[in-house]
């Protein structure tokens, strides 16, 4: 990938947002809804630290996208 395709992510990721979910902050309302989800899965479907570790992550864009 060169320099100028690198510098493009942020726009595409801002366009994929506008797009898909309106604002940044109506996708940190779905994440939030994802990290809920977590709290419901089946037993045995993951280890427990890779939930742990998905809703971080989820978290943390939230949290960025929220400004």
């Amino acid at each position: 990938m060169d320099e100028n395709e690198e510098s493009q992510k942020p726009k595409h990721l801002f366009n994929m947002i506008k797009e898909g979910y309106g604002s940044p902050s109506k996708l940190a309302e779905v994440l939030d809804q994802g990290v809920e989800m977590l709290f419901y899965v089946e037993e045995g479907a993951f280890a427990r630290a890779e939930i742990q570790n998905v809703a971080a992550a989820l978290r943390s864009i939230c949290g960025v996208l929220r400004g």
